[in-house]
Formats: structure tokens, C-alpha cells, sequence
């Protein structure tokens, strides 16, 4: 049996806006596998991206237990939070997200500035994830002169140079030709098969979302498995 990646029980997220009170998701239930490849898809307003930043710390939820890699990050101090993220999780964006005047190499090196790692240690890292997404020979090219597949893989090296176990997309193709984005889930796929990494991927796109071992229809704040 494979080892559990996350577990929700009853996750609740509230939020008040105006004088309304909004509740994207009401007592939801998830477990994903180590090395699961999973794929959402819903309606727009239906959680999905709400449940991205609970699954990756940038959120808490209002009520319900949420265990990752077998922490309890819903009882975590946001000081240990944020540690926790760092050490655990890699964010995909839709738009990249990369800092325009960096260079590929100094963008997937941002996030281990604060670890405490020799020059060397991040420039190894740096390497082997600019390796992994086969962007080596870009590596001293700034975004503006990457194609968007390209500008799309440099994230993904950013999202894993700290070898997180879990990785969350949010519409990581939605910005890109059919082409590219064959070659970025292909490099998902590698992620989860040869390393062993748990993916949790938004998508409105059925064609993306075949690409993943499973698919849930997030619908008024519930998952449904779809065929």
C-alpha cells in the first residue's frame, strides 16, 4: 500500500466578505498517495485554488484536520508554517512568477538564499533542477528571452530545488501552446514516477487532467471522482 502524502478530514474554509460569510469548502475529505499524480476540476468560484493554498500552507482552514507528509499543519503556528512550506512544498503557477531582471539560474536559486547552504551546495542544487527540467544550456537567459514552455520549466526547477515531497499547479498549462503543454505533464509525470513527488494539479483543461493518475470534480466545495 502507498504511503500517504495528505490527508483531509472535514476541511472546512470560511471567510467573510462584505457581511456575507463564504465557505469555498465544507467538511471535505482528501487523502493523496506519495507519488500520486492528482488532477482538479470544477467550475470557476468552486475551491479549487482555495484548496491549493490549504495543501500548501499559504492558507489555514477554519475548521477540520489537514496532515502532510505526516505533520498537522492546521495546528502550526504561521512562524512554523512558514517553515514547514519551504522544507515541504513547490508552488507551480499559471504565469511563472519569475522576477524579469534574474537570470533562469538566479530565479530557481531564490528560494534557497535563506537555507543555510554553501555557495556551492545552491549552485549544485541550482544545477540539478535546471538538469532535471533540461534547461541547462538556458540557464544564463532571462525570462524575456525564454519562450513561455521554457519560462514554464524554469518555475518548475524553482518549485523543486528544494526537493519538496509534494508539489500543487495551479493551471500550469493555461498559458501555454498544445505543444508545451504535452511537454510540461510530461515532466509532471517524470516527477511523480522517477521521484517519487505527490502532485495536486488545478485544471480546466480534460486533456491536462488525463495526463494525471486520478481526477476529482471539486463541486460546491465536495470531490467527486470522475471516470
Amino acid at each position: 500500500m502507498n504511503e500517504t502524502m495528505i490527508q483531509c478530514r472535514g476541511i472546512t474554509k470560511s471567510y467573510r466578505k462584505g457581511n456575507n460569510v463564504v465557505t469555498p469548502l465544507e467538511k471535505l475529505d482528501l487523502e493523496v498517495a506519495k507519488g500520486e499524480f492528482l488532477a482538479l476540476m470544477g467550475p470557476s468560484g468552486s475551491g479549487k485554488t482555495t484548496l491549493l493554498n490549504l495543501l500548501s500552507g499559504i492558507d489555514s482552514p477554519t475548521d477540520g484536520s489537514l496532515v502532510i507528509a505526516g505533520t498537522e499543519i492546521a495546528k502550526l503556528s504561521r512562524r512554523d508554517l512558514t517553515k514547514w512550506r519551504a522544507k515541504h512544498v513547490g508552488y507551480i503557477f499559471q504565469l511563472y512568477h519569475l522576477v524579469p531582471v534574474l537570470t533562469a539560474f538566479e530565479n530557481v536559486e531564490l528560494p534557497l538564499l535563506l537555507d543555510d547552504l554553501s555557495k556551492k551546495e545552491r549552485h549544485a542544487k541550482v544545477n540539478m533542477a535546471l538538469e532535471l527540467v533540461g534547461l541547462s544550456d538556458r540557464m544564463h537567459h532571462t525570462p524575456g528571452e525564454l519562450s513561455g514552455g521554457q519560462e514554464q520549466r524554469v518555475a518548475i526547477a524553482r518549485a523543486i530545488v528544494a526537493n519538496p515531497p509534494l508539489l500543487v499547479a495551479d493551471e500550469p498549462t493555461g498559458d501555454l501552446d498544445r505543444e508545451s503543454a504535452i511537454r510540461i505533464l510530461d515532466l509532471l509525470r517524470q516527477l511523480t514516477r522517477e521521484h517519487g513527488k505527490s502532485i495536486v494539479m488545478v485544471t480546466h483543461d480534460a486533456k491536462a487532467a488525463a495526463a494525471a493518475d486520478r481526477t476529482l470534480h471539486l463541486e460546491k466545495g465536495q470531490l467527486l471522482e470522475t471516470a
